[in-house]
């Protein structure tokens, strides 16, 4: 075998095993929470959320329920957790609805219960939440300035995570008293949990004062409501 061929298999085997080490099955072996005394809930949100769902289902001791929010196209059989398909990567009336749903389920619980957040990639686009007084329109056109300005995940989301009824922490604020699991799949260079589809259940430690002067060092065109929103 040349020297090429060495090289090329050896790239080939450390794809594999990136792929391998992502596969659901595989990652949340040893990361699965005990059963509570109350009940369990799933949420989630992202491209991958149906399959880690599904995982879920088949390794946790237990009953549950649950709701959980992918991208069209990405879904994956469940048996007690639903499984919602919205847009990626500009939110629509299905992402808003599907918030909704993880929100009512999330709205309620007590301090025996157990919450397990599913979290990955494509979040953000996907739990639709806008602030009070806002609506889908104010969130598509937010999303598609920033897709636009070609700036850096961790700038994008730090905007986003302002605008948002359930992002920087703001949905396991909501699932209190009840204890909150999050596993997620990081998507993000330097794998900060709290970028991670904008971190619905953690908050952002290192979180900007000035949003505005972030976006505006990256070239980010908000619209005029939008800088008067994170003002």
């Amino acid at each position: 075998m040349s020297d090429r061929d060495t090289d090329k298999a050896f790239l080939i085997s450390l794809f594999n095993e990136a792929v391998r080490a992502a596969d659901p099955t595989v990652c949340l072996a040893g990361n699965i929470p005990a059963r509570p005394r109350g009940r369990t809930v799933v949420i989630g949100a992202g491209k991958g959320a149906a399959q880690l769902a599904q995982a879920f289902e088949k390794q946790f001791d237990g009953p549950l329920t649950g709701v959980v929010v992918t991208r069209y196209g990405y879904a994956a059989p469940c048996d007690r957790i639903e499984v919602l398909e919205a847009s990626h990567p500009v939110p629509d009336q299905a992402g808003i609805d599907g918030t909704r749903r993880i929100i009512d389920a999330v709205t309620g619980l007590g301090p025996d219960d157990l919450v397990v957040a599913l979290v990955c990639g494509g979040g953000s686009a996907l739990l639709a939440a806008p602030p009070d007084g806002y609506d889908l329109t104010h969130e598509q056109e937010l999303n598609k300035a920033l897709l636009a300005s070609g700036a850096p995940i961790t700038a994008m989301n730090a905007v986003r995570r302002r605008f948002s009824r359930v992002k920087g922490g703001r949905l396991a604020a909501l699932a209190a008293p009840a204890r909150v699991v999050s596993l997620i799949v990081s998507d993000i260079p330097g794998d900060i949990a709290a970028d991670v589809a904008s971190g619905p259940t953690v908050p952002s430690e290192g979180e900007p004062g000035d949003v505005l002067a972030l976006a505006d060092s990256f070239g980010i065109d908000l619209p005029g409501w939008a800088r008067e929103a994170l003002t």
